[in-house]
């Protein structure tokens, strides 16, 4: 029941389909709980576009930052490609660029599934647009604004996305008004969504088309990736802790856990400033990296000229 449940976890993790409706799905509810909760359109002059259109914009621009952040790919990409720190003697081939540009656009089209999906929820709500565009409708063509002066028109406009009581001509232009953004918000909404869709056809069709790869070989080269990513950060944990432990049993003379303590050790002062200083790796001419900030002081051969051993006895 376990190994089915892990194979099913496994296969939806591959889907990308299932991934971006997913996203999709938790933008929308996000939307929808950020929208009813944060959100008051302050209806003053000067005020309302700014607050109207940061509401529409900003988050969009978190989550595509937060859709490249979050991607490791995006770290081993540039790493590996973009980082001017790279040794001279490593080359990178035409087929490495080709590889990684599709690796870089499959992780944008991930990446923009939470912007594009909250800008085209929030301008199909139209809330927000109607707060940012409210000061800025033109009411030229209704008689009851001919006698009123710009000034007190503007901070009319700007009271309609709250309203306000007024009387009842008003009330009917706010009405016309509020409809008119509704339907410009939604068309904006409709026009991104084509947009986007036929963005992504059109890049998928290029990638595939550019790609040194056939379907068969793109499939095994992703699969490859992820479980070379997955094999790498076992073996790397696995590694690590090993190596740690031996550090610490040299350091200490035990290894935490164990119930046969017989014999443990002082560290010196200097094997205290050791460890305190951390190490990088693989840095500088030393062909044998640093792996941990313990270091190399603890010696097992010299143990008892730095330190006396304690015996504990039962």
């Amino acid at each position: 029941m376990c190994s089915t449940l892990n194979s099913i976890v496994s296969s939806l993790q591959r889907n990308g389909i299932f991934i971006n409706s997913l996203i999709a799905a938790l933008t929308v509810g996000g939307q929808q709980l950020f929208s009813s909760s944060t959100f008051s359109c302050p209806c003053q002059v000067g005020k309302n576009f700014y607050y109207g259109s940061a509401f529409l914009v900003i988050p969009a621009l978190i989550l595509l930052i937060a859709g490249f952040a979050l991607r490791s790919q995006m770290w081993t990409i540039t790493g590996e490609y973009c980082c001017s720190c790279v040794p001279p003697y490593r080359r990178i081939s035409p087929l490495e660029c080709k590889l990684a540009c599709l690796r870089f656009f499959s992780i944008t089209g991930r990446a923009v599934v939470a912007p594009l999906t909250w800008l085209a929820v929030t301008l199909l709500t139209g809330t927000y647009y109607e707060c940012a565009a409210s000061e800025f409708a033109s009411v030229d063509h209704y008689p009851i604004f001919d006698n009123v002066s710009a000034s007190k028109r503007e901070e009319i406009l700007a009271g309609f996305p709250c309203c306000k009581s007024a009387p009842s001509d008003v009330i009917l232009v706010r009405d016309d008004i509020a409809l008119l953004h509704r339907y410009q918000s939604q068309m904006l909404g409709w026009i991104l969504i084509t947009l986007a869709t036929i963005a992504v056809l059109v890049s998928c069709c290029v990638a595939r088309c550019c790609s040194p790869l056939t379907s068969l070989q793109h499939c095994y080269w992703t699969s490859h990736l992820q479980n070379e990513r997955q094999l790498f950060e076992q073996a790397a944990e696995q590694h690590s802790r090993l190596l740690i432990m031996h550090r610490i049993k040299q350091l200490f003379g035990f290894i935490p856990g164990s119930e046969d303590v017989k014999h443990i050790r002082i560290p010196s002062c200097q094997d205290w400033k050791d460890i305190s200083v951390p190490t990088l790796l693989c840095m500088g001419d030393d062909l044998r990296g640093h792996y941990s900030s313990l270091g190399n002081r603890v010696d097992e051969d010299n143990e008892e000229d730095r330190s006396r051993d304690i015996e504990l006895k039962p």
